[in-house]
């Protein structure tokens, strides 16, 4: 198939475009590229990409014309990025995903990145027909975009776990990437609410997730599901306590509150009952981290 990939040059986007030409399709990969061209230039040479270096933001959509697929995956992506870039969170998250909406065919397949994370603060698990209540800019902007991409019916809408693991253009905001990070830099974790619970999930997890879309998307068109494993729901303690238990540092409990208030559990079984699940533990991911930043010194701390 003729596959779209927007934000194709990121964190979780180049391992999924990189699982796409394994199987054979014809990747496009659009993106601007503010982070540089190095991570992706390892799938340059293959015949079956195209790169087409591009804000989401500017209105010329060419390259949408005669996909079968687009994965949405552009956007200002997690709390503190959006928190910095308001302005930008709300062009690129609502109104950038808006215009891909109406410029697309209804028989185009449009995926979209959604998140867990605008569940916000919760005692229940949470469902996809829960009421969503977002805490913030970012679950307030991706809701919206969620909201908009599903009143056509040939979408699908993955509501991801926080995701970690290795990848060619790291992201190192991320919780456990950020954890392991300055467990072995600085030898102390402080933890701010530190029994507040977020679900996650494994990098090549997600990739599998969005791969497992495309190959049920006659079972999962028009619907939305949380993606990720309820066996990966940790308390930051938790998350803690399993690197310290590969990598010698202090846990420092912070007296003062997160500014983060996010205290949700997840429920996974609407995607685990047509066979989806997560293959990789935290353990596996933390150890994978650690063996990382061992060697590697993060310069860019973006969350896009």
């Amino acid at each position: 198939m003729k596959i779209l990939v927007t934000g194709g040059a990121g964190y979780t986007g180049i391992p999924l475009c990189q699982a796409l030409l394994d199987d054979g399709h014809q990747v496009t990969v659009v993106d601007s590229f503010m982070f540089g061209f190095s991570p992706i230039l390892h799938l340059a040479s293959n015949p079956k990409l195209t790169v087409v270096k591009r804000d989401i933001r500017n209105e010329d959509e060419d390259y949408l014309r005669g996909q079968d697929v687009i994965y949405h995956l552009a956007g200002i992506s997690g709390y503190p990025a959006c928190e910095a870039n308001p302005n930008a969170a709300r062009l690129i998250n609502i109104d950038a995903t808006r215009r891909l909406v109406e410029a697309i065919s209804p028989n185009q397949l449009l995926i979209y990145a959604s998140t867990t994370s605008f569940y916000g603060q919760s005692r229940t698990e949470c469902r996809e027909t829960d009421r969503i209540v977002p805490v913030n800019l970012y679950g307030e902007s991706k809701k919206e975009g969620e909201d908009i991409v599903m009143q056509r019916a040939n979408s699908i809408s993955l509501r991801w776990a926080t995701v970690f693991g290795s990848s060619s253009r790291m992201r190192n905001d991320l919780m456990v990437n950020d954890f392991v990070d300055k467990a072995i830099r600085e030898r102390t974790l402080v933890l701010y609410d530190p029994d507040s619970t977020r679900t996650f999930m494994h990098v090549s997890d997600l990739v599998r997730g969005y791969l497992f879309a495309l190959k049920n998307s006659d079972r999962m068109r028009g619907q939305i599901f949380n993606m990720g494993s309820s066996q990966l729901n940790y308390t930051k303690r938790q998350i803690a306590e399993n690197i310290r238990s590969q990598v010698s540092c202090e846990i420092i409990i912070a007296k003062s509150g997160d500014k983060d208030v996010r205290d949700f559990l997840v429920n996974f079984d609407k995607a685990s009952a047509l066979g989806y699940n997560c293959l990789i533990s935290l353990e596996a991911g933390i150890s994978e981290l650690v063996k990382l930043y061992r060697f590697y010194t993060p310069t860019l701390y973006s969350a896009v």
